[in-house]
């Protein structure tokens, strides 16, 4: 059509010269598209006229071969002046796009004009001229180094864009097949684009160009490529697999091969049939490249589901093209020449098995894609079929090779749903092809790299079902196991190697308490054998150092130990020197695991006994320090410690300058030495037979050293400082290192006669201790003589402070072992210590010297008046002596009177500060300004912490009785300002001071007392992240705040005070709900002061007014009886690790070294149920603490009733009401009778709630022992079943189990026969309830109270008697034969046949089995609530001070019950719903998000917020703000969108929406699992502004002059969406904090969208934006 229409112009155009210039445009306009397409078709049309000399007559239109050069030249000219100009304008973005939008305008414009340049490279027909136009475009491919294209948009220099350029390229290429170069440097500038631009030019390139440019070349041409192309990108993949950008490669390296898949897997046959045979296979094979596999494998595992799609498309390729090949790959002849590693193989003679193998590979990699575990559960199996074809190989030569197992496990271990992960791990652990050593080796770095990686998930060691608390789980079993497996079947010379390498991993990455607890765990069952060397043990060093030094104590201690019996168990003793292992032992803590006298410490011992010789000789320095020579061939323990010992106390000669104090890890190191070498030297005595007087001559020849020095201390003068100090570091830490204090005579008492191995460990640790007390005391006087003439005037310096604590430390220590000794005991509280006081006395008095010197006296003078108070605070002074008498009267010096301006009772010497030293004063010039900035604020802080321990001992030591008011207040005052100054950690004596000082001033100075105990509450919250300091603070000031004196207070006589301490009890409450143990210190500490274990000499009358107190703080007990926090699971896991290594007991040394924490969070319960126990009912005011706080259980009890008319099992309603009915049921033997009758109504009124099973279990038995102990009450029993039905329903059935204890009750019955009749009538009547739940309880009952008197019934009824039945016999029988004849009714059979076997119906005893026992542990685990409610009854008798008796044992007397397993059946209560049985096989809908099924219903109980957290749902970084709409209706469909597409949060203006019933109709539970926030609209600016702050981009949702289109707005990742009001939109005060905002396009009449719908749609684009970070991307 175009040709006819280029005719008729022609003919009708006389010149067409005029024609095509009026087609063609000035250089500086830019054309239209019509234009420019007008053009095209003209000279396409001319070039295709014929050529000739002459026109004919008008039937046909040629052109003469002169007009056709003019033509040509002008084509030539419009393609360097019209096309590649305006290219060059479309890549610069000049010009208008004629009113059309410029992106739209751009892409039709570069196509016009890029057909227009084809046409006329086509219409030329010259070669040359396509190369230099393909010249001149080029150089916009070649990027410079370091420059991506956003960097270079395509301006200026003549460079086209890089989208315009491929267009561009595409139509000149094919008119360049034939210039081989030329098309060589294009593909290898298209190639280096790939590397570097932007996914969308990617994909372009290679559609664009590379295709065009293999479609250009035939077959030969066509290979060559292919095979640059695949070079090309292998080269790259391998040179950047280790590099951070491997992902990225993988990913670009996919793309290009699965787009040129056509090319590279096209059918043998095809090519065959189309081709030569001497061109036959000429394209590159991608299946003989190594390479090319690693990029297949890593796409498989790649975090890209496209590009995990395209590496499995390109597989299913290889493997389609082997088959259609049907021959061997590789051939023999390949394999056997080439040394590289063969990843595929195929063999025709084994096609069926190898094209099965690959279906389900590709099956399984496909399966994996979906995140719910019973989509994938089902094909796991497929796992084991690919593991065994891997592994079955007759042959000799593996089929498939083991790294595509891994890529299978890897997918697995990468899923967002924890239960696949948990699922791949599972299956690996349990992979017995392992025990092969090829697969082993094969497997080695998949282990050391992705598996550990993995188990890093703290998730996956949750006790699996069927397992209870304590246990280990279920994975820390199967990783024992799988470790001793994978290391015994490596090959013997890769096994160090690999568990380097495991160790080093250990210690290079953040690591969580428990994965790390059972790596250590399980690397300690590793068989013995010599793996690690020096390399071993430094990383064992960095794991200990770095990876755990944050854990929690108790589990990093269980690690340590299992770490050091790895050590011990794997070290290869001839490659590693003393010095390595006892660099590492230094780092196992005594106070955490490497405690002596523990079985981990004798086990050390032994090791070093037995591999004494057979280490690697130290390098040692000789004796003048300026060579090395090598230790002797035998290395020995002794030997290294006394060089060790000679090192140590070789220091250079004393300077003028004063040293700082020495590090203390030397001290450390070097004691752990001795006491292993003197320990291990006493062992070998032992077990030779030999006894053990040699210990005291062994340790005195270490310890000679260090005694000479210490006997020179008092006497040497010239003796280095530094000396000295390392000497005072060893001793002290030698005896802290000792687990007993002893005394010369204790020697006596010890004898070789004891036979046991404990009683031998016990000689064995007594002996070593007291050898070395005895030789300590023989230099006790030099060392008390030092140290008293270093303390009294010669510390002067700042770092004479730190050298001053380490003093008094060792001044302890020595006064506290040898108090016992009377001629030292004498002199040191006679001599040593009146001597030391009254210096520090007159220093403390003497007027302030603004010196470093008088400032550091006076705190050292402080610091050793409080030392000597705690020393004699322990009892070490006689009230007698002259130190006593000087301690006493501390306080005359504190309350010394002021100076004479001052007030005469004003207290100047609390909270004294020292004076720093003025900088002008410091003639050193700056070398003692730094130390003094440094270390000045904690000697300051230290001195006013040492004042307050003086005090406080002042207080308890002084005179008896309160202070006068005056003194008393401004002592609390100062206290108050105390704790304003110190540190938080150094606050205790402060605490300790106003304990003391509260009770005096409470009724006087309230306010005063108010602000104590706030400011002190305060700061213990404060301490709340540190737990170093939080709980000695947190039990200081319970005993302060929770004083007896303050508990005794009413209302009315401190109003104030007594609503503070409710008020922080309530706060300390909810802080427990969060930290566990913090409400154990509250309840311990009140009910010990209640009712103290031990009374001692308080006369009653004092007991009874400490107890009364509790009655004031009943809302403390009630709380104790319901506590219990439901934790997140993290938090859980952790208490189930911790009591998994507490159940180890001593095989594991941390549950000797750390002491118990008592953090327990069943200890409120099992201490306020032991309070309880101790109660007596003939105490009236015992009594009357009882009945109240039944009165307030059962307030509490309805209350949840109330509020909740249905709740799901293990829920927090659940379980307060259990514990509820558990407490009621604990103290009904000891209530009186007559309140019993006052609560029972309300008993009854619990039974017709809707509970779950235990809660009904004890109901119903406490209902049967009332009626056992009262059976006066049997009538309001039978009022129960006259209740109207409708609100019976089926809580009849709780009233029905009673009466099928009817055999417990009946003994206790006046008028048995009466009462028989009652029952049995009552039960007739429901036998006939349309409820078969009703039916089935009613058949029990009926068939258990006949049973009781039904024979005698029917006797008397056939004699004629006056107690006949009158034919009720038969009905009862006619209604048990149909109960019996249940059998040949499916379901009913069952139902009958279990209720009957239940253990409440059956074994268990209401009056033989009421035990405490049987109410906290055995009925919780017969009715399926959680372990972490059963209270083992071993924590009543170790936890607290039970007290027993005949009405409340604490153990069953037989065990009948505590044998049975749950039973099937528990009591449905649901209305008139009939819910699904139990043990039916019932489909339920997959939870989408991590917990299983059963873990979310304990989830309900707690707020969106904490519940969202837990889930472990995945969320965007998206922010809706809705705090401006109000409309129920729009915030639930709006709630609802946010959580479909993951959200992170929506804010409203008020969380009251969330009950309306508008708004839930369409939030559809949505609330539940997104996170909510409350926001006031009068907030919102402060609010965004803090967002922004944050990094937040705040967009609004507004039409503006300035709003951009949803179509084109890119959203940052961190957004905020700020949605408008729905009648005024965003107010004008609003609108200026907005970053931009955005627009839906609109085409209707109306203007505007309703605000949910318009916020869903940003919703949607900004979640489709991001969906790549979540692992959906679309080409």
């Amino acid at each position: 059509m175009s040709s006819i229409l280029i005719n008729a112009l022609l003919s009708s155009c006389q010149d067409p010269d005029t024609l095509f210039n009026t087609l063609c445009w000035p250089t500086d306009s830019w054309p239209d598209t019509e234009r420019v397409e007008a053009l095209t078709t003209f000279i396409d049309g001319i070039g295709k006229l014929p050529q000739s000399d002459t026109s004919d007559d008008g039937d046909k239109v040629a052109f003469s071969i002169a007009k056709r050069d003019i033509f040509l030249r002008k084509v030539e000219s419009i393609i360097w002046t019209q096309c590649l100009p305006l290219l060059l304008k479309v890549s610069n973005g000049d010009g208008a796009c004629k009113g059309k939008r410029v992106p739209e305008g751009r892409a039709e414009i570069t196509i016009a004009v890029c057909r227009l340049l084809s046409v006329c490279i086509n219409t030329l027909g010259d070669t040359v001229v396509s190369v230099r136009v393909a010249r001149a475009v080029l150089p916009s491919f070649q990027l410079p180094d370091g420059e991506t294209e956003e960097e270079l948009p395509g301006q200026g220099e003549g460079r086209l864009g890089m989208d315009v350029a491929i267009e561009a390229m595409s139509v000149i290429l094919p008119a360049l097949s034939s210039n081989e170069e030329l098309t060589t440097s294009i593909l290898s500038s298209a190639m280096s684009c790939i590397k570097t631009l932007p996914d969308a030019l990617v994909s372009k390139i290679t559609v664009r160009l590379i295709f065009t440019l293999l479609n250009c070349y035939s077959e030969d041409g066509i290979a060559s490529k292919l095979r640059f192309i695949l070079e090309d990108l292998c080269s790259w993949h391998k040179s950047d697999s280790s590099n951070t950008d491997s992902p990225v490669v993988t990913e670009r390296a996919l793309l290009c091969l699965t787009t040129l898949s056509d090319y590279l897997f096209s059918p043998a046959k095809l090519q065959q049939h189309t081709l030569p045979q001497s061109l036959s296979y000429t394209r590159p094979d991608p299946r003989r490249s190594l390479q090319f596999w690693r990029i297949l494998q890593d796409g498989l595992t790649h975090k890209d589901n496209v590009s995990r799609k395209r590496a499995l498309y390109l597989l299913k390729r290889c493997v389609a093209m082997s088959e259609d090949e049907a021959v061997e790959f590789p051939s023999s002849s390949v394999s056997s020449e080439d040394n590289e590693e063969i990843i595929f193989r195929w063999a025709p003679d084994r096609c069926k098995l190898l094209r099965e193998f690959w279906e389900d590979y590709a099956l399984v990699m496909e399966t994996l894609e979906e995140n719910q575990i019973h989509v994938v559960r089902p094909v796991l199996n497929r796992i084991h079929t690919l593991i065994q074809t891997a592994a079955n190989d007759s042959q000799g030569v593996s089929l498939f090779h083991p790294s595509w197992l891994l890529g299978v496990y890897q997918r697995m271990f990468h899923s967002e749903n924890k239960s696949v992960m948990r699922e791949g791990v599972d299956h690996l652990l349990e992979l017995q092809v392992l025990r092969r050593p090829a697969f082993a080796l094969a497997f080695s770095q998949f282990i050391l790299g992705p598996f550990m990686d993995v188990m890093s998930e703290s998730s996956l060691f949750h006790r699996t079902a069927g397992q209870s608390v304590g246990e280990c789980p279920e994975l820390g079993v199967k990783l024992q196991v799988f470790m001793v497996t994978f290391f015994s079947s490596l090959p013997q010379e890769n096994r160090g190697p690999v568990l380097l390498q495991l160790v080093q991993r250990l210690g290079s990455q953040h690591w969580c308490a428990v994965p790390i607890l059972f790596l250590s765990r399980a690397l300690s069952h590793l068989p013995p054998c010599p793996l690690l060397g020096p390399d071993g043990l430094q990383a064992l060093r960095e794991v200990l150092r770095c990876t755990m030094i944050t854990h929690q104590v108790l589990l990093r201690g269980a690690a340590q130990c299992f770490l050091l019996n790895s050590a011990l168990s794997l070290t290869d003793v001839t490659l590693v020197t003393l010095d390595d292992v006892f660099s590492l032992l230094v780092h196992f803590r005594a106070d955490e695991s490497l405690r002596r006298g523990t079985p981990l410490w004798n086990q050390l011992c032994d090791w070093l006994a037995d591999s004494e010789g057979s280490f690697r000789p130290c390098v040692r320095e000789s004796a003048d320090g300026t060579s090395t020579s090598t230790s002797p061939e035998r290395e020995t323990v002794r030997g290294y410690v006394q060089h060790q010992m000679e090192l140590f106390l070789r220091v250079p000669a004393s300077t003028d300058q004063t040293d700082s104090v020495p590090d203390p890890g030397e001290a450390e190191l070097l004691a752990k030495a001795i006491l292993l070498c003197v320990d291990i030297e006493g062992r070998t005595q032992r077990s030779g037979g030999e006894q053990t007087t040699g210990v005291s001559g062994g340790m005195d020849s270490l310890l000679r050293p260090l005694l000479d020095t210490l006997s020179r201390l008092h006497t040497n003068v010239y003796l280095p400082l530094r000396k000295t100090d390392k000497s005072l570091q060893l001793l002290l830490r030698l005896l802290q290192l000792t687990p007993a204090r002893h005394t010369p005579a204790a020697v006596l008492q010890l004898t070789p006669a004891r036979q046991t191995p404990a009683a031998v460990e016990k000689e064995q640790e007594d002996s070593v201790t007291v050898s070395m007390e005895t030789l300590v005391l023989g230099v006790v006087e030099p060392i008390q003589e030092f140290i008293l003439r270093r303390l009294s005037g010669e510390l002067q310096e700042l770092c004479d402070v730190e050298r001053a604590e380490l003093y008094l430390s060792v001044l302890k220590e020595v006064v506290l072992m040898y108090s016992v000794l009377e001629w030292n005991h004498s002199k040191v509280q006679e001599a040593y210590f009146p001597r030391l006081l009254r210096y520090v006395l007159r220093t403390l008095e003497a007027d302030q010297i603004p010196s470093v010197a008088g400032q550091v006296s006076r705190a050292v003078a402080m610091a050793s008046l409080a030392m000597t108070c705690e020393v004699a605070a322990l009892g070490v002074f006689n009230l007698q002596s002259e130190t006593t008498i000087l301690l006493v009267h501390l306080s005359s010096y504190f309350y010394s009177p002021a100076p004479p301006p001052a007030p005469p009772l004003s207290l100047v010497n609390f909270n004294q500060t020292l004076l720093k030293p003025p900088t002008a004063a410091q003639s050193a010039g700056v070398s003692e300004q730094g130390p003094l900035l440094k270390d000045w604020g904690r000697m300051a802080a230290h001195f006013i912490r040492d004042q307050w321990t003086c005090l406080g001992y002042g207080r308890r030591a002084g005179p008896p009785g309160p202070l006068e008011l005056p003194r008393a207040s401004g002592s609390l005052q100062a206290a108050i300002e105390a704790l304003s100054l110190l540190p938080s950690g150094l606050v205790l004596p402060v605490l300790d001071f106003m304990a003391s000082m509260l009770p005096q001033v409470a009724l006087s100075e309230e306010a005063l007392c108010v602000e104590a105990v706030t400011v002190s509450w305060k700061l213990v919250l404060g301490l709340s992240s540190n737990p170093h300091d939080f709980w000695p603070t947190l039990q200081g000031f319970v005993t302060m705040a929770f004083h007896h004196s303050l508990l005794e207070l009413t209302e009315e006589q401190t109003p104030g005070l007594t609503v503070t301490l409710q008020q922080i009890a309530v706060e300390l409450m909810e802080l427990s709900q969060a930290k566990t143990g913090v409400f154990n210190v509250l309840i311990q500490h009140c009910c010990h002061t209640w009712l103290p274990s031990d009374p001692g000499s308080e006369g009653q009358s004092q007991s009874d007014a400490m107890f009364s107190s509790a009655l004031l703080h009943l809302d403390i007990l009630a709380e104790a009886c319901v506590y219990g926090p439901v934790f997140r699971r993290d938090q859980r896991l952790i208490q189930e690790v911790q009591v998994y290594v507490e159940r180890l007991g001593e095989e594991c040394a941390a549950n000797t070294a750390v002491p118990s924490d008592n953090r327990d969070d069943q200890f409120p319960r099992v201490c306020v149920v032991a309070f309880l126990s101790r109660l007596q009912p003939s105490n009236q005011l015992h009594e009357r603490l009882m009945e109240e706080l039944v009165l307030c259980l059962l307030k509490k009890d309805e209350a949840i009733s109330k509020s909740k008319q249905r709740y799901y099992s293990n829920s927090l309603q659940h379980r307060v009401k259990n514990r509820v009915w558990q407490t009621l049921l604990m103290l009904l033997p000891k209530l009186r009778g007559e309140f019993v009758g006052t609560v029972l109504g309300r008993v009854f009124e619990a039974g017709f709630v809707s509970n779950q099973a235990s809660v009904k279990y004890l109901i119903e038995w406490k209902m049967v022992l009332i009626l056992v102990q009262y059976p006066e009450h049997i009538d309001r029993l039978w009022a129960c079943f006259s209740v109207d039905q409708e609100k019976t329903k089926t809580s009849v059935c709780t009233f029905l189990s009673v009466l099928v204890h009817l055999n417990i009750i009946m003994p206790q019955l006046k008028e048995k026969a009466v009462q028989w009749r009652k029952a049995l009538d009552v039960i007739l009547q429901w036998c006939f309830s349309h409820n078969f739940s009703v039916r089935l309880y009613a058949l029990l009952a009926l068939k258990r109270v006949w049973g009781l008197e039904g024979a005698r019934a029917e006797a008397e009824e056939g004699a004629g008697g006056a107690d006949g039945l009158g034919g009720l016999a038969t009905v009862v029988k006619a209604c048990l034969h149909q109960a019996e004849a249940m059998q040949s009714t499916g379901n009913a059979s069952k139902n009958w046949t279990r209720i009957q076997d239940h253990f409440f119906f059956g074994v268990f005893h209401p009056v033989r089995d009421y035990s405490v026992e049987t109410i906290f542990y055995t009925f919780p685990s017969l009715s399926e609530v959680f372990e972490d409610e059963w209270i083992p009854p071993w924590k009543f008798e170790k936890l607290v001070d039970f007290c027993q008796s005949a009405s409340l044992p604490l153990r069953n007397s037989v065990p009948d019950l505590s044998q049975i397993q749950p039973g099937d059946w528990i009591q449905q209560d649901k209305g008139d719903q009939d819910g699904e049985e139990r043990w039916a096989e019932v489909q339920k809908k997959m939870t989408p998000w991590r917990l299983g099924i059963q873990e979310q219903e304990p989830e309900l109980g707690l707020v969106p917020q904490q519940r969202a957290a837990r889930l472990g749902k995945l969320h965007s970084a998206l922010l809706v703000v809705a705090s401006l709409i109000d409309k129920p209706t729009n915030l639930g469909g709006l709630c609802r969108t946010c959580e479909i597409f993951g959200a992170s949060a929506l804010v409203l203006d008020s969380l009251r929406h969330v009950s309306d019933k508008h708004f839930q109709a369409l939030s559809v539970s949505s609330e539940l699992w997104l996170p909510l926030l409350e926001v006031k609209p009068v907030e919102l600016a402060d609010f965004l502004q803090l967002k922004k702050r944050e990094g937040y981009c705040i967009v609004g949702v507004e039409q503006t002059a300035n709003s951009q289109s949803l179509k084109d707005y890119k959203f940052p990742e961190k957004t905020l969406l700020l949605l408008g009001n729905e009648r005024e939109g965003i107010p004008a005060n609003l609108l200026q904090l907005l970053d931009v905002c955005v627009e839906i396009p609109q085409q209707g009449v109306i203007r505007s969208l309703n605000v949910h719908v318009s916020a869903a749609l940003l919703v949607w684009e900004y979640t489709r934006q991001y969906l790549p970070s979540t692992g959906v991307k679309s080409d």
